[in-house]
């Protein structure tokens, strides 16, 4: 068997476990985030049939004719509701748009428990009914884990272990579903994904349907990231990179081309991508900063910072 590009971690031993297994979960983990920025998680609580219950309705939503799409695709929104075309974004180095097109979900706020604008309606669309319907309880799924290892993650930084809850209650998350079409000519020079780090605090990958993610390692080798059956990729965004002073790794990752024989394949990924509220506070911890490590940002607010990203990526203008 090749041998792992990631870590392997048991969320259960966290969220179930003795003193001595949660103990050993966060240095796992806090050793994981530190020297690659990923790892595997197993026991993570995320029904299956919700994964591929979401799986089927996304694909469904992918296959419908690109006129009926497009009317899900929201002005003005930078993409962070509903429908984003094929090739619009791009990483923050390329001018290049990479070869996929998505859909996003984000948070559902009750009436008058914080602004609208900050929290946009998300899109139903009519042709996929239970697309939306789905995409929400999947979305409550990820929360509900990536909670756990943000505890996991506060223990690791000697935060309160409670360090992160209020500041992800009712957070900016974002549940994606990534569709990237069979390629049908030589590409220009975009791949699937061209390399990139992500904006928010921690990104939960639920199994891709095809390969084509890889990880940029500390010296500097590409390697396959190839999940294990029900197991789920955690990676460090730039957000908790930063809140650390970058102690904790946001890893440059990309999704490559297939072989040529298999470019006929399409795939299809759903991340999540888990932010805090705007007005979280992304100053580097003081525990984090030191004389080896000096004091590497700016103070920031994670809306202020959001903003400035999805500029560079092309979805904002």
């Amino acid at each position: 068997m090749a041998k792992r590009a990631i870590p392997l971690v048991d969320l259960s031993q966290f969220v179930d476990g003795d003193e001595q297994q949660r103990k050993d979960f966060v240095a796992a983990l806090g050793k994981a985030f530190h020297e690659i920025g990923f790892v595997g998680v197993i026991n993570h609580g995320i029904p299956k049939k919700l994964i591929e219950d979401f799986y089927a309705a996304s694909k469904a939503f992918f296959a419908l004719p690109e006129a009926v799409k497009k009317k899900y695709e929201v002005p003005g929104l930078a993409g962070q509701r509903g429908y984003t075309s094929f090739g619009k974004e791009h990483a923050k180095h390329s001018n290049v748009g990479d070869l996929k097109e998505f859909f996003q979900i984000g948070q559902e706020v009750g009436d008058n428990e914080l602004p609208p604008e900050d929290y946009p309606p998300n899109v139903k669309v009519d042709e996929a009914p239970e697309f939306l319907e789905l995409g929400i309880k999947l979305y409550r799924a990820f929360e509900k884990a990536g909670a756990q290892l943000l505890k996991a993650i506060a223990i690791h930084l000697e935060l309160p272990e409670d360090y992160f809850e209020d500041k992800i209650h009712l957070g900016n998350s974002i549940l994606r579903a990534i569709h990237y079409p069979p390629i049908t000519q030589e590409p220009e020079s975009a791949i699937r994904a061209e390399q990139h780090e992500d904006i928010n605090l921690i990104t939960l990958l639920v199994g891709a349907s095809a390969g084509g993610l890889q990880v940029l390692t500390m010296d500097n080798e590409w390697l396959d990231v190839v999940p294990e059956k029900d197991e789920i990729v955690i990676n460090v965004g730039d957000m908790l990179q930063r809140l650390t002073n970058n102690y904790l790794k946001s890893t440059t990752h990309r999704v490559v081309n297939p072989p040529r024989e298999e470019w006929h394949k399409p795939r299809l990924s759903i991340p999540f991508f888990l932010h805090p509220r705007s007005e979280m506070d992304l100053s580097c911890l003081p525990q984090c900063v030191s004389e080896e490590r000096p004091l590497a940002y700016e103070p920031i607010t994670a809306g202020q910072y959001l903003d400035e990203r999805l500029r560079e990526i092309g979805l904002k203008k």
